[in-house]
C-alpha cells in the first residue's frame, strides 16, 4: 500500500472518534467501544497483527487503565472527603474576604486556586470546583464556567500530580524502543522524561503568564456593564504579577523536582503570595470593579442551580485546618520523589505483567503505593481524623467517588487499550510500520521543516476529542515522536509541544465544558462557551508552536536522541 493510504488507514480510528464525538455528538461511553472495535479490525486485517498481539495489547491497556483509575479515585476521594468535612466550604469562605474587586477574585480563585486544584486533582475537576465557587460569591454562571475553562491550560500538563506526563507521555510511547535508542546515545529514560518535563514547564511559563490577564479581559468584555476591554487592562500590573507568582515557582519546580509538583506547588506558592498582596492592595486598581446588578443579567448568563456558600451539614472549620490535607499531599509527594530511599521502598510494592500472553515487548506494571493515587487515598483517610468526620459522611464521600470512577472507568476501558493497539501495531505479518509511525512519516514528508509549528495543534485536537490531556498524550506521543525522528529534530521538544497543546485543548474539550456547566445548571450553553474559549486555545497553540519552531531552527536545541 502507498504511504498515503497507510496514513489514512492509521488515522481512521482517530477520525472515527472525531466524527462520533464531535460531529454526531455521541457520548464517549457510546463512541469509544465502537472506536476500539474498529481499531482492532484495522490492526487485524490491514496491519495483519496476530489476534494474540491485539489481545495482549488490550490487556496491557487495561493494566495502564487501572493505574489511571487509581489516581482518579484518589483525587476525587480527597476532594469529596474535604467537601463533606466542611474543608472546601472553609477554603471558599476565606476567598470572599480578600477583595471586593471581581477581577481580583477571578484571578485568585480561578487562576491560582484553580491551578492548585488542577495540580492535586485534574481530570476535569478544576472547572467543576471553580465554577460553583464563583457563582456562590456572585458571578454569573456563564462567566464562572468560562473562567473555569480558561484555567484548564497552563497547569493541566502537570495536573493530577503529573499524570499527563507520567501516564500520558510514558504510556503513549514505545518505552522499550526509545530506551534502547537512548542507551545507544549514552542517555536513559529518566533523563529524557525530565528533559521533556523541563521544556514543558519553561514553555508553559512563557505562554501562560498572561492567562490571568486574558481571563479578566474576557470577563470584563463579555460580562461587564460597559462590555469593554478597558476595565480588564486596568488590572494589568496585578494580573501579570499573579501570572508570574504562579509560573516562576511552577517552572522552577518542573526543572528541579519533576512532573508531579509544578501545578501543585506553583498554585500553593502563588496563592500565598497573591492573596497577601491583595490584602495590602499591592498593584490592585484604586477603583473596584463589579458586575451589573443580577436583575439586569441576560437569562442565558444564569444557571438553574442556586449555590450557597454556607452548608448547614458541615461543621465550622478554620481555614488553616481546612488546608492541612492539601499541604500534606504536597509534602508526601515531595518526600517520595526527592528521597530515593523512600521512593524505592514504595516501588517495591508492584504488580508486574511481563511478556503478556507470551508477546515479547508487551509488558505492564502497577505500583499502588508509588502512584499518586496511593498518596491521595492515604491523605483522604488522614483527613477523616484531622477533620473529625463521622463515618457516615466519609462513607458518602466514598460512595460519590466510586460512582464517578465507574463513569470514567467505562470509557477508559476502551480508550487506553485502543491506544496501545495503535502503538504495538509495528509487529505484524505485513512488515509495515506501526500506525503512529505510518502517520508520522506521511506528515513529515508532506509538511517538512514547519511541522514544529503545528505539533501543539495536534495535541489540542486530541484533547478536544478525548476531553483529556492524558489521553491526547497517549494517542499522539508515538506519532509526534515518529515525526521528530523522521525530520531529525528534537523529539523532546516536539513531545513538549504535544503536551502543552493537549493542555490548551482542555479549554474547548466538550466533556469538560459539559461537566462544568452541569455544576451550575447551565447545560445547553456549551456552544456559547466554546466560541469564547476557542480564542485563548488558538493563542496558546500558535505561540507554543512558534516557540518550539524557533527553539529547533534558530537556537538549534537538540536532545539525547539526536546525536
Amino acid at each position: 500500500m502507498s504511504p498515503s493510504i497507510l496514513a489514512l488507514l492509521a488515522f481512521s480510528p482517530i477520525l472515527l472518534a472525531a466524527i462520533l464525538l464531535v460531529g454526531l455528538r455521541w457520548p464517549a461511553r457510546r463512541a469509544m467501544p465502537l472506536v476500539f472495535i474498529f481499531t482492532s479490525a484495522i490492526a487485524l486485517y490491514f496491519w495483519e497483527m496476530s489476534f494474540n498481539r491485539v489481545l495482549a495489547s488490550t490487556l496491557q491497556g487495561l493494566v495502564i487503565t487501572a493505574g489511571v483509575l487509581w489516581i482518579i479515585f484518589g483525587a476525587i476521594l480527597l476532594l469529596n472527603t474535604l467537601k463533606h468535612s466542611g474543608a472546601i466550604q472553609a477554603i471558599r469562605a476565606g476567598f470572599i474576604t480578600i477583595s471586593p474587586d471581581r477581577r481580583v477574585q477571578a484571578i485568585i480563585i480561578a487562576w491560582l486556586f484553580g491551578s492548585f486544584i488542577e495540580g492535586a486533582s485534574g481530570f476535569g475537576t478544576t472547572a467543576a470546583i471553580v465554577a460553583p465557587l464563583l457563582v456562590a460569591i456572585g458571578f454569573p454562571a456563564m462567566a464562572a464556567v468560562m473562567l473555569g475553562m480558561l484555567v484548564q491550560s497552563t497547569p493541566v500538563s502537570f495536573g493530577a500530580v503529573g499524570t499527563p506526563i507520567i501516564i500520558g507521555i510514558t504510556g503513549g510511547l514505545d518505552t522499550e524502543s526509545v530506551s534502547a535508542q537512548l542507551l545507544t546515545n549514552g542517555s536513559d529514560w529518566e533523563t529524557f522524561i525530565q528533559l521533556i518535563t523541563s521544556q514543558v514547564a519553561i514553555i508553559h511559563a512563557i505562554v501562560g503568564t498572561i492567562i490571568p490577564l486574558i481571563m479578566v479581559l474576557m470577563m470584563t468584555r463579555f460580562f461587564g456593564k460597559e462590555k469593554s476591554w478597558k476595565a480588564g487592562f486596568a488590572i494589568l500590573p496585578f494580573a501579570l504579577f499573579a501570572g508570574l507568582a504562579f509560573t516562576i515557582p511552577y517552572a522552577a519546580t518542573g526543572i528541579l523536582l519533576g512532573p508531579e509538583f509544578p501545578s501543585l506547588l506553583g498554585g500553593l506558592i502563588g496563592l500565598a503570595i497573591v492573596t497577601t498582596a491583595a490584602r495590602f492592595n499591592f498593584l490592585t486598581p484604586k477603583q473596584s470593579w463589579d458586575f451589573a446588578p443580577a436583575k439586569e443579567w441576560p437569562s442565558q448568563w444564569l444557571g438553574s442551580i442556586e449555590i450557597k456558600v454556607d452548608n448547614a451539614t458541615c461543621k465550622p472549620m478554620s481555614s488553616a485546618r481546612a488546608w492541612i490535607p492539601y499541604i500534606l499531599v504536597g509534602v508526601l509527594l515531595v518526600i517520595s520523589r526527592v528521597f530515593p530511599s523512600v521512593g524505592n521502598a514504595m516501588k517495591e510494592v508492584i504488580v508486574k505483567f511481563p511478556n503478556i500472553l507470551g508477546e515479547t515487548g508487551i509488558n505492564a506494571d502497577f505500583m499502588p503505593l508509588y502512584l499518586p493515587g496511593g498518596i491521595l487515598i492515604f491523605v483522604a483517610c488522614c483527613a477523616f481524623f484531622i477533620h473529625k468526620m463521622q463515618w457516615s459522611t466519609f462513607r458518602a464521600a466514598l460512595s460519590e467517588s466510586s460512582r464517578i470512577l465507574l463513569g470514567a472507568g467505562f470509557v477508559l476501558l476502551f480508550t487506553i487499550p485502543m491506544v496501545r493497539i495503535l502503538i504495538n501495531s509495528g509487529v505484524n505479518a505485513a512488515d509495515i510500520p506501526s500506525m503512529p509511525i505510518a502517520m508520522a512519516r506521511f506528515i513529515a514528508d508532506s509538511v517538512g521543516d514547519i511541522y514544529p509549528l503545528l505539533a501543539p495543534s495536534i495535541g489540542a485536537l486530541g484533547a478536544f476529542i478525548a476531553g483529556s490531556n492524558t489521553i491526547s498524550n497517549m494517542m499522539f506521543s508515538q506519532f509526534q515522536f515518529g515525526v521528530a525522528e523522521n525530520l531529525g529534530i528534537s523529539s523532546a521538544l516536539i513531545l513538549a509541544g504535544q503536551a502543552i497543546g493537549a493542555a490548551a485543548g482542555n479549554m474547548i474539550a466538550i466533556h469538560n465544558v459539559v461537566a462544568a456547566s452541569a455544576t451550575v445548571g447551565l447545560l445547553g450553553q456549551e456552544g456559547t462557551i466554546i466560541r469564547k474559549t476557542i480564542w485563548p486555545t488558538l493563542y496558546y497553540a500558535f505561540f507554543t508552536g512558534l516557540i518550539v519552531l524557533l527553539a529547533i531552527t534558530v537556537l538549534g536545541i537538540s536532545d539525547p536522541l539526536v546525536p
